[in-house]
């Protein structure tokens, strides 16, 4: 009776430290500097038109000549691929927008679609390191505060993160601080610069977004929604 007493009272004891333990994590979380919380919706948004795009691909080679100097499509923050549903994976190109079995040859443009609150790839960085642009208000990387950890490429719905393999940080479309320089370069006009609108119920989903928000960031938002809910 003497052991299993004691074992019990060691139990209670470190169930009790754990609670204490827990509940000085959470005040320190909420007690800290609070971290940029985005709220209010983009300007703006990229609004592609498929039935005009020709593949060009010059709006891929304008966003890396303009932000990175280097012609780069690979890391665009825009992408452009023929809608196929070929390989071994099934389809790939363009998910979500196959007509027939073999898809309809499409082109299609990817763009960031600057979610609403919360947005999932700010919702998931352990760094604080994606805000708000305090002029356009379009989500963008802070480089400074990134640390290369690519939880946003898993968190973003539509693969729409690029990673910047030689600097060890992440980027993405910030909208080139409100005239985008993809639409100003596209000869076909496939790319227009208008009014924010939500897309995210609109445009297929390329990959399930995982819960990954950090638990200080459910709790500031958990009065309204639910950070950790899938997107549609």
């Amino acid at each position: 009776m003497g052991d299993e007493a004691t074992r019990r009272e060691f139990l209670q004891y470190s169930l009790g430290t754990t609670a204490v333990l827990s509940a000085v994590a959470a005040w320190a979380g909420f007690a800290q500097d609070a971290s940029v919380v985005i709220t209010e919706n983009a300007d703006g948004i990229l609004v592609t038109d498929t039935t005009r795009c020709v593949g060009c691909r010059r709006c891929e080679l304008a966003c890396t000549e303009y932000n990175d100097g280097r012609s780069q499509p690979a890391r665009a923050r825009i992408r452009v691929a023929r809608n196929l549903n070929f390989g071994p994976r099934g389809q790939r190109l363009g998910v979500g927008h196959s007509l027939g079995q073999f898809g309809n040859f499409r082109v299609v443009q990817d763009t960031c679609l600057q979610c609403p609150h919360p947005v999932p790839c700010a919702s998931a960085c352990p760094h604080d390191a994606i805000v708000a642009d305090d002029k356009t208000r379009a989500r963008v990387v802070d480089r400074a505060r990134c640390k290369g950890c690519m939880m946003c490429l898993r968190a973003c719905p539509w693969e729409m993160i690029v990673f910047d393999a030689e600097a060890g940080k992440a980027d993405k479309c910030f909208l080139c601080r409100g005239e985008p320089e993809c639409a100003a370069a596209c000869p076909a006009q496939a790319l227009r610069y208008l009014p924010w609108r939500d897309l995210t119920r609109a445009v297929p989903i390329r990959q399930v977004a995982l819960p990954i928000a950090e638990a200080r960031r459910t709790g500031r938002c958990s009065p309204c929604h639910d950070v950790g809910r899938k997107i549609p």
